[in-house]
């Protein structure tokens, strides 16, 4: 894949609720997290066509994030609808460098840049990005 094409943007509306909530009515800053986790298995689902649960649980592949960064940047609170989005920086031979955010209309909420690694999760060993994945990312950036 050439890493000098994105693909296009893909992006979620989410609701915040109770559960996402700390004491203050605020989003308890993990729970971005796991949202953000949300966000990854409706783009396989949806934007690659790749079913994530066929590939965690009858292919044994997993895709932990190694490393990350994130950026809080204003507060969510119960009951608003944020737009959580991701986009492909790079693709390299086993890992994925992804660009998320959270965002109101134009306010970014927070920021995420992370690197996730395909792995077995049989042996817990980093393999190749599966060819059909491959194959996803290169038809989303033509």
């Amino acid at each position: 894949m050439d890493n000098s094409t994105p693909i296009a943007r893909f992006e979620r509306d989410y609701p915040i609720r109770f559960s996402h909530c700390d004491p203050a009515g605020i989003v308890y800053f993990p729970q971005y997290l796991v949202l953000f986790n949300h966000l990854v298995e409706d783009w396989f689902d949806d934007g690659l066509g790749i079913p994530y649960t066929d590939m965690v649980g009858a292919r044994r592949i997993g895709l932990p994030i190694v490393r990350l960064e994130c950026d809080f940047r204003a507060i969510s609170r119960m009951g608003e609808t944020v737009t959580f989005g991701l986009a492909l920086e790079r693709a390299g031979g086993k890992s994925l460098t992804l660009a998320l955010d959270a965002r109101v209309k134009d306010a970014v909420r927070v920021g995420s840049r992370q690197v996730l690694v395909f792995t077995n999760l049989d042996t817990h060993s980093a393999i190749s990005i599966p060819s059909d994945v491959r194959a996803a990312l290169t038809a989303k950036s033509s």
